[in-house]
C-alpha cells in the first residue's frame, strides 16, 4: 500500500532540501567569491552578501575580483537559467552563484570604466579565472568585446542607476 499524501510529501521536501544541501557545498567559487543566499530566483539586489573568507568587506572594497567575458551572438534569443531569453542588446550577465535579479557594478581594471548589469544567467563555468560573463552590450560599454577578457572589480548595488 503506498504511503498517504501527505507523508509523501514531507519525505520529498526532506530528499529535496537534501540534495540542494549537498549540490550547494559541491559548488565552486573563486579566491574573493560571494556566499550567495540559497534562494537564486527573485531575491533582491542588497549588500549583505558573506564572503568565503568569512571576512566583512571593507568600504570601497570590490565584492568580488576576476576576469570578465562575454556571450557570443549563438547565444541570443535561447533562454538563459533565470528562464529570460538572453538580448545581446540588454545590460545583462551570468554569475556562477549571485541571485538572479542582483544589480552588480561591474567595473575594469585597466581602464576604470564602469557597466551596470542584472543577474540573468549562471557561468561562467570553463574557467575559474572569470567571474562573469556580460552581455554584448556591457561588453562593448567597457570596451570588452575586442579583447575578450579583461580583469575587473564586482560590487553588488541596488539598481541601474
Amino acid at each position: 500500500m503506498p504511503p498517504p499524501p501527505l507523508i509523501a510529501h514531507v519525505a520529498y521536501l526532506i530528499a529535496l532540501a537534501t540534495s540542494l544541501g549537498a549540490v550547494d557545498a559541491c559548488g565552486g567559487s573563486s579566491e574573493r567569491g560571494f556566499n550567495a543566499p540559497s534562494n537564486t530566483q527573485g531575491a533582491s539586489a542588497s549588500n549583505d552578501y558573506s564572503f568565503v573568507d568569512g571576512k566583512s568587506r571593507q568600504p570601497g572594497q570590490p565584492d568580488e575580483v576576476g576576469l570578465a567575458s562575454w556571450y557570443g551572438k549563438k547565444f541570443n534569443g535561447k533562454k538563459t537559467a533565470s528562464g529570460e531569453r538572453y538580448d545581446a542588446r540588454a545590460f545583462t550577465a551570468a554569475h556562477r552563484k549571485l541571485p538572479f535579479g542582483t544589480w552588480v557594478e561591474v567595473r575594469r581594471v585597466d581602464t576604470g570604466s564602469t557597466v551596470r548589469v542584472r543577474i540573468t544567467d549562471r557561468g561562467p563555468f570553463d574557467d575559474s579565472r572569470r567571474v562573469i560573463d556580460l552581455s554584448r552590450a556591457a561588453a562593448e560599454r567597457i570596451g570588452l568585446v575586442q579583447i575578450g577578457a579583461a580583469r575587473v572589480e564586482l560590487r553588488v548595488v541596488r539598481g541601474p542607476e
